[in-house]
């Protein structure tokens, strides 16, 4: 089986005669869709998005790249449909363009991205320039736009008059294709320049989609659902179909009996439980989704299980969003990280500048790039929750590596390794040590000032993190046991390895640390904490008590035996 690994060009696939998972009738349920002008369609990086998109160009456009279209579509499923569909093929004219490209580290950059984008777009066009239904004015602008000479309001309100220009020449509605409309966005939210960027993706699209009576209809993807009021505003006859949405569930994305047939046909059935647990299923609407570009890349390299989606991105907004989140944040990233979730109120219409402030948006772009995966929506007057959790392997490890980066903080992982070995094998002093790195070096006053409790909560989520799916330790943390709850609790399943046990202690008014780290200590003992280990058989404790204020710390230990 041979599978198309990076090909997103449609016709590509056809003619090379690549096996390919069918998702024509996505072309029949769009046209099917005649109350929608214009839809847009998020998921998550590396979903067949930009697939769908070439497959829908070749179906409506005559030639794509002067190459004919006729019979590209021959014994696929919307042919089965018969002529009510396929009368439609190769009768529009198309403009398609991909935002994929532009992003830029700065404006100025991302603005000469875009006029040289435009500028090629209307390149592809150019025979209209021979058309004797458009003005010598339409014909001037037009020339502009290809020199990559054109003003900010020419470039705002290029996609409108291509347009119509092709609607003059042809005397037919095009279809407006638009890929990755969001990239320029997270780009300028990324670099410092998102007022700017923002100004002119609103003007561009207000002007193509916003009562545009040039275009038959307008089809775009991307990984986010931009706020309305941000990019949309004013553009009527407007449906987005995110991960949240049943309608087109099946099309984006492979589904369980589509993964299951790949395997079969590849010869990896007996990897089929590997393979699901590594890259599992979302869930889009009420349909199992499967992340294409890891399937496809597992079957190419024979059945090898390793991380694919998550290395074809560098992740920075995911890691920084994590890194500066608040205490409230990593307790509960902590749960998830152990294999639970949270229920989580989600807003669909993300806005970049709320991003800093507002937890609902994290978890809303968390959830909406792939980062996590919906268990069950339910609706209330509030709006969207979920039940939220980690979906497969494959983003369990990048998170476990976004964490130990941040701790290790340039240092390494062996730095990393040997900093959790020391806890484990109760080497205290050294313990204490790489801790002290760890606060001093890696962390600011303001990570205290702000929030002194949640740099430490984040060092207890990299135990977690690094610990969890051990086959050495099982972790728990903020569980009950004995008389109360304990913060974290290394249980070893080898009984004769170290039972760990933590308590933190914020300093109190008028207390030394060694007071606050001894408070830890004796609650361990006054509530019982050890009943855990002592059911596990776990034959010897290590517990910490650990006082801190700011950057200031004091850690004491004792070990017992059970």
């Amino acid at each position: 089986m041979i599978l198309p690994v990076g090909t997103e060009d449609f016709g590509r696939v056809i003619i090379r005669k690549l096996d390919f998972v069918d998702k024509s009738l996505f072309i029949n349920t769009l046209f099917d869709d005649r109350g929608t002008d214009v839809a847009v369609f998020t998921r998550p990086r590396r979903f067949g998005k930009t697939l769908n998109l070439s497959m829908l160009h070749y179906f409506l456009a005559e030639k794509v790249n002067g190459e004919e279209t006729r019979g590209l579509f021959d014994g696929l499923k919307i042919a089965e449909y018969g002529d009510e569909y396929m009368r439609h093929q190769g009768k529009y004219p198309v403009v398609s363009v991909t935002f994929k490209d532009i992003k830029a580290s700065n404006y100025q950059s991302a603005f000469e991205d875009l006029s040289k984008l435009m500028s090629r777009l209307y390149h592809s066009h150019k025979d209209l320039l021979e058309s004797h239904q458009l003005t010598s004015d339409q014909k001037k602008i037009f020339k502009s736009i290809m020199s990559e000479k054109a003003s900010k309001s020419s470039i705002k309100s290029s996609l409108l008059d291509l347009t119509h220009y092709i609607y003059l020449h042809y005397g037919v509605k095009p279809w407006l294709l638009i890929d990755e409309y969001d990239t320029p966005i997270q780009s300028g939210y990324m670099n410092g320049y998102y007022p700017e960027i923002i100004e002119i993706m609103r003007g561009m699209f207000g002007a193509a989609l916003k009562t545009n009576d040039y275009i038959e209809k307008a089809v775009i993807t991307g990984i986010l659902r931009v706020a309305k009021e941000s990019l949309f505003s004013g553009v009527n006859n407007l449906k987005i179909y995110s991960i949240l949405n049943s309608k087109y569930s099946e099309h984006f994305g492979f589904t369980e009996v589509e993964v299951d047939e790949i395997l079969k046909k590849s010869d990896l059935s007996i990897q089929s439980e590997a393979v699901k647990e590594w890259y599992n299923g979302y869930k889009v609407g009420d349909t199992v989704i499967y992340n294409p570009w890891s399937i496809v890349n597992c079957v190419d390299e024979k059945g090898n299980l390793k991380p694919y989606w998550v290395n074809t991105s560098d992740n920075q907004l995911i890691k920084d969003l994590l890194k500066r989140s608040a205490l409230s944040f990593k307790k509960e990233f902590e749960e998830l990280v152990n294999g639970g979730f949270v229920e989580k109120l989600i807003d669909e219409n993300l806005v970049f500048e709320y991003l800093s402030n507002n937890p609902s948006s994290v978890w809303s772009l968390l959830l909406m790039s792939g980062y996590l995966k919906p268990l069950l929506i339910r609706q209330t007057y509030q709006g969207t929750y979920a039940k939220i959790g980690i979906p497969n392997k494959e983003v369990g490890n990048l998170y476990r590596q976004i964490v130990e980066q941040w701790l290790s903080n340039g240092y390494g992982l062996e730095w990393y390794n040997e900093f959790i070995d020391s806890l484990l094998t109760g080497k205290v002093e050294l313990f204490q040590n790489h801790l002290e790195k760890v606060i001093h070096q890696i962390t600011s006053y303001h990570d205290f000032a702000k929030e002194p409790e949640a740099f430490y909560q984040g060092l207890m989520l990299g135990f977690t993190v690094s610990l969890s799916g051990s086959k050495i330790y099982q972790i728990k943390s903020n569980k009950e046991s004995g008389l109360g709850r304990f913060d974290i609790m290394l249980i070893p399943k080898d009984a004769n390895r170290l039972g760990i046990i933590i308590e933190l202690k914020v300093k109190e008014e008028k207390e030394t640390l060694e007071k606050a780290a001894s408070r830890g200590l004796i609650q361990i003992d006054e509530k019982k904490y050890a009943e855990d280990l002592k059911q596990a058989g776990i034959k010897k404790a290590l517990k910490i008590g650990i006082g801190f204020y700011g950057k200031e710390f004091i850690l004491i230990a004792e070990e017992e035996i059970l």
